[in-house]
């Protein structure tokens, strides 16, 4: 095999100044992201497996949905009927790869539709075992004092409540051996000053995986575990999710000096959803460009 040089293996990007409206689709970025849609190559590891990605449309969920696909499993990806057009294309990628996909479209901030939303996946897919929490609302502020009552709600259904719902919700269906992962993030340990809000639902979100592991291992078998993105160029990022002069030089100050790519994260989710990490559980595993976390 030959090797590759990590602070190369993709190009530091400097996109154009650009604004989409929130939460952004994959179709309208510039650059494009890659999601591994001619990359990744699956070996069988989740052959079998029955899956719920939630923002699984785009970004860093796309692409754990194209991989856990070409792993083997069938996949459900839960997503805002305003991101219909990215949806279509990842349904079709994961068919594409011989596997069941089932689309759900629907607003996860209500606890109903959060049990809804596994419910149709229950139903879809004829069970679950693997519940990716990735679905998460970004709004950049300069100043923390403008982040409104309606933004700091909105942020943290999305992004704390959901999470907990879809838990409640998918775990009496988890049979031992099943697997729920988060999406954190390294502002969960970095924060930055225009993302108090997000920041904070990033902490909580790392706590909860590490509180749940604790009470699902023993009594269910079930692993718990959470992945910490760095500066991933997801449609998050455009979409009101940084400040333009960070955007336009997005992921240059990473130690490895540029962004990650989606692509970059889907075998760590598949690593934590496969037999591979049995003996893992209140992990979380950091994907942040060389950035250091506790």
């Amino acid at each position: 095999m030959t090797l590759t040089d990590p602070r190369t293996k993709y190009p530091v990007i400097s996109p154009p100044e650009q604004t989409q409206k929130n939460p952004g689709l994959d179709v309208e970025m510039i650059p494009t992201a890659d999601r591994g849609e001619d990359s990744y190559v699956g070996s069988g590891k989740l052959a079998g497996r029955k899956a719920l990605i939630t923002g699984g449309d785009s970004g860093i969920g796309a692409a754990v949905a194209i991989a856990y696909a070409r792993e083997g499993a069938d996949v459900a990806i839960a997503y805002l009927p305003s991101e219909e057009e990215d949806a279509n294309v990842i349904v079709g990628l994961i068919e594409d790869a011989g596997r069941k996909a089932v689309a759900i479209p629907g607003n996860l901030e209500s606890r109903q539709e959060c049990f809804d939303t596994v419910d149709k996946a229950i139903k879809g897919l004829g069970g679950i075992d693997i519940l990716v929490n990735n679905a998460s609302r970004q709004i950049s502020h300069d100043n923390f004092l403008d982040i409104s009552e309606d933004e700091w709600d909105k942020t943290m259904k999305t992004n704390i409540y959901a999470p907990f719902y879809l838990a409640q919700a998918a775990v009496p269906h988890m049979e031992a051996g099943s697997s729920i992962i988060f999406s954190s993030s390294i502002q969960a340990y970095d924060p930055s000053a225009h993302l108090v809000h997000y920041a904070v639902t990033k902490a909580a979100m790392n706590n909860m995986s590490k509180g749940l592991s604790m009470a699902l291992l023993a009594e269910k078998g079930i692993r718990v575990n959470a992945v910490a993105p760095g500066p991933i160029w997801t449609p998050l990022q455009p979409s009101l999710g940084q400040p333009m002069e960070k955007l336009t030089q997005f992921g240059q100050d990473s130690e490895i000096g540029r962004a990650g790519q989606p692509a970059e994260l889907a075998g760590a989710y598949v690593f934590l959803a496969s037999e591979d990490a049995s003996y893992v559980s209140g992990e979380t595993l950091a994907v942040t460009g060389g950035a250091l976390t506790p």
